[in-house]
């Protein structure tokens, strides 16, 4: 990256807001964002986060497009890689008492085929990462180890889940909710992946996870959320857990032995980029 462009990109990083913006973005990365959607995880008001997101759309770092009524802004990750290539490779000068502690820390490049483990993260753990723990569980052949927790205390399982896994054979008799900080303390399990299924969940403002997992936002509305009759309701969570098995099944039939990191995280950001009609 040219001097010029990365020092632009440092001085519009250099403000704390902006920043914010910024890391949130990269948390639903490859996907996009909708303003109304980044004000309300950041507590912004819409005409400061219109100031930063013009001025992080002009250093290169953020881009937008348009979805009809809506827009959507995401990071430009090919400006994010130059630049931290920039920091890494030319200021840095690739030194190895600078890298290696980032390094020392990653998996393989190339991937095992078996035995990983998998946490999926939704704001109550009542019902959509409730619905991808028993999916993978039961689906993953005995290749992974499903884990789910919530960014929310003291939630319980939503009936019309439980129900919804009943009728389709699923045992739901270990199933609880938990939250987030059983998977944050020493000692916890070391995750290779770590999914979050809510918007909300992708927002929270959460420490990196030991070992680097690879990381995914396969992001679905809430179907506790749902209005109208029962039946009406249990439809929707019907729907929900549908477009969930359809990601996972993809999800469990990826060639992992033979993907590096890179191409796994392609993978995992396709699945989770399919429109929820064909998801």
């Amino acid at each position: 990256m040219e001097n010029n462009r990365a020092a632009h990109a440092f001085a519009t990083l250099g403000h704390p807001g902006r920043l914010a913006v910024f890391r949130l973005l990269m948390r639903f990365a490859p996907q996009g964002v909708r303003p109304t959607e980044i004000a309300e995880a950041l507590g912004l008001k819409q005409n400061t986060l219109s100031h930063h997101l013009a001025d992080l759309t002009a250093s290169g770092l953020v881009g937008a497009r348009r979805e009809g009524r809506s827009l959507f802004y995401s990071v430009d990750l090919d400006t994010a890689e130059g630049l931290i290539g920039y920091l890494a490779l030319d200021v840095g000068r690739a030194r190895p008492d600078l890298l290696a502690p980032l390094l020392s820390s990653r998996k393989d490049a190339t991937m095992r085929d078996t035995d990983f483990n998998v946490l999926f993260i939704c704001s109550g753990n009542s019902a959509r990462s409730i619905f991808a723990e028993a999916l993978l569980r039961d689906l993953g052949e005995g290749k992974f180890h499903a884990f789910s927790a919530g960014t929310r205390p003291n939630t319980r399982l939503n009936p019309f889940a439980l129900e919804i896994l009943n009728r389709n054979g699923h045992d739901t008799s270990d199933l609880r909710s938990k939250h987030i900080t059983e998977f944050q303390q020493p000692g916890s399990v070391d995750m290779d992946f770590v999914f979050t299924v809510c918007d909300t969940a992708a927002a929270e403002e959460c420490p990196p996870w030991p070992g680097q997992p690879i990381t995914g936002h396969w992001g679905l509305p809430d179907p506790v959320k749902a209005t109208g009759t029962d039946a009406e309701k249990a439809l929707v969570f019907a729907q929900t857990y549908a477009a969930l098995r359809r990601r996972i099944t993809a999800f469990v039939a990826l060639p992992f032995a033979s993907l590096n990191r890179m191409s796994l995280q392609s993978r995992v950001d396709a699945i989770g980029a399919t429109p929820e009609t064909e998801a």
